[in-house]
């Protein structure tokens, strides 16, 4: 009977035989999408001859974790993972959410107007010497806070005048802080002196009484968010120089 030799044996003598492949071996798979390339191989058989250990694992089929910094894998082009899904959404929503965030705080932040209102002449007192009239008069100011931030009165600068003339004015230092969206009052008292000879002449005379119109002008200044602002307003209040007046010190409701 003859020798006879499988088939197994055949085609490692056939790839001993064979100098090229037997110095270097590799292996592919064909894929669907791609083509496998692998750079490891079984370790079996490889004390026989005809198979070279792998570098990279040295035969154990995995690599250890130092390594897994320095090796490249390589993935089809046809992967999703290079295709992240929903992109557009992801970019439309982020851009939205910045809008949104930004009208937001320029709302919120923008500065709004403050509102000074003169309530009412509080009280008025009248006296008269050989020098003129003298004028002492105590007014209310409704100041409202506009903003969605917290305000602080510092300053009020009041001039009054008669017949185009300053008779008076005062100069206070406050530190008032106003809540955003709320309403504070001030008191402030002016003394005044008019020095007009027609005037007192017209005050004293018995027959009549009249009227005197006095031009209140101030100045408010404010800050908010470390920023100084100033709001100049003006009111026109009667006095009767016949006589004093007066009313409770009651505070002006604020308006609505």
């Amino acid at each position: 009977m003859g020798e006879t030799v499988s088939q197994k044996d055949e085609s490692k003598l056939t790839l001993a035989s064979d100098p090229a492949i037997g110095s270097k071996t590799t292996i592919y798979s064909s894929t669907a999408n791609s083509t496998f390339f692998s750079s490891c191989v079984p370790c079996e058989g490889a004390s026989n001859g005809g198979f070279v250990t792998c570098p990279t694992c040295q035969g154990s089929g995995a690599i250890s974790q130092a390594q897994e910094k320095q090796l490249v894998a390589l993935i089809p082009y046809e992967d999703q993972r290079l295709k992240p899904r929903h992109t557009k959404l992801f970019v439309f929503l982020a851009v939205l959410i910045c809008l949104v965030t930004s009208t937001l705080i320029i709302f919120f932040l923008f500065p709004q107007s403050i509102a000074v209102q003169t309530a009412c002449l509080n009280s008025f007192s009248v006296a008269f010497n050989e020098a003129g009239i003298s004028l002492n008069l105590t007014n209310v100011l409704n100041i409202s806070n506009h903003n969605y931030c917290p305000i602080t009165v510092t300053q009020l600068a009041i001039e009054v005048l008669h017949l185009s003339l300053v008779v008076g004015q005062v100069s206070e230092n406050l530190l008032l802080p106003i809540r955003p969206l709320a309403s504070e009052q001030i008191l402030y008292a002016v003394a005044s002196k008019v020095q007009d000879e027609n005037t007192y002449k017209i005050c004293t005379w018995q027959n009549i009484k009249v009227h005197h119109v006095l031009h209140v002008q101030g100045i408010l200044t404010y800050s908010y968010l470390n920023h100084s602002e100033q709001l100049v307003f003006q009111s026109y209040e009667y006095v009767d120089c016949w006589g004093n007046s007066s009313v409770p010190y009651l505070l002006a409701p604020l308006p609505p």
